[in-house]
């Protein structure tokens, strides 16, 4: 009888193995999958590097044609706000990738991307204003890429600790300065720019000024002071990219679009 019993218990073995197994809760068994690099469905961050990066090629698609049949002063514009969304896009394919195979923040490929993107938004004032003020000095357009300069490069000097990081933070801090000076005090759009370009430039003035705080918040809270992690971090960084890029140059393709509708509308009526 002994050999039955001994039988029965190598048999109930593996059973109860399989049934402890089942009922094993589903983030237990997600969590014993190896992804491989792979996006996990609990990676909000990773999740939201996905997700913007396919809206920046979309903008991108968006703003190519919508290019097509805007009033030809605003299709520089249009074109450079393509460019902006393209290499953000193409920068946050390969972020994406970084942060979800180790988990840390893609400090090199942010910078590089707001080295292209950055001086181009900039260039994207000196373009709705030239286009409705043929006598603009270039000196602008020389003021605002030397602040974007000063900016960019001691926040990265800064945060890889070449210099030290108060002395990038503040350096960096002083370009950003320079750059809202010249938009608000030095070249503001007044009223001989015209309803559409002053309402286009306003919205810009306005996501330089309240969008862009993120970044020197996320460096002082993130790095210099570390209150903030790494996952908050990055999915603050990455909401603030998508806004402060796409919405900078959706303003100036209303204007576009509202500008063309009006010489079309009085064309008809004249």
């Amino acid at each position: 009888m002994a050999a039955p019993a001994a039988v029965a218990a190598a048999t109930a073995a593996p059973a109860a193995a399989v049934a402890a197994a089942t009922a094993a809760p589903a983030a237990a068994v997600a969590a014993a999958i190896d992804f491989h690099g792979f996006l996990q469905p609990d990676d909000g961050v990773g999740i939201s590097f996905w997700i913007i990066s396919i809206a920046m090629i979309a903008a991108t698609v968006f703003f190519f044609f919508e290019a097509l049949s805007v009033h030809a002063k605003w299709k520089t514009s249009l074109h450079v706000g393509m460019l902006v969304t393209l290499i953000a896009g193409v920068h946050y394919f390969y972020m994406r990738e970084y942060w979800v195979t180790i988990k840390q923040t893609p400090i090199v490929y942010r910078y590089i991307d707001w080295s292209l993107t950055v001086p181009l938004q900039m260039v994207e004032f000196y373009l709705i204003l030239k286009a409705v003020k043929p006598d603009l000095s270039q000196i602008m357009f020389w003021r605002l890429l030397l602040g974007t300069i000063v900016m960019l490069a001691f926040g990265y000097l800064g945060e890889q600790s070449i210099v030290n990081p108060w002395v990038g933070f503040a350096v960096g801090m002083a370009g950003w300065a320079a750059i809202l000076v010249e938009i608000f005090f030095l070249n503001p759009a007044k009223e001989d720019a015209g309803e559409y370009v002053g309402a286009a430039f306003s919205t810009m003035r306005f996501i330089v000024t309240v969008g862009w705080s993120i970044y020197p918040l996320g460096y002082y809270f993130g790095y210099l002071v570390g209150a903030v992690d790494d996952n908050v971090l990055n999915l603050i960084y990455n909401l603030a990219d998508m806004l402060n890029k796409i919405w900078f140059c959706l303003a100036i393709w209303h204007a576009a679009k509202q500008e063309t509708a009006a010489r079309a509308k009085e064309a008809l009526l004249a």
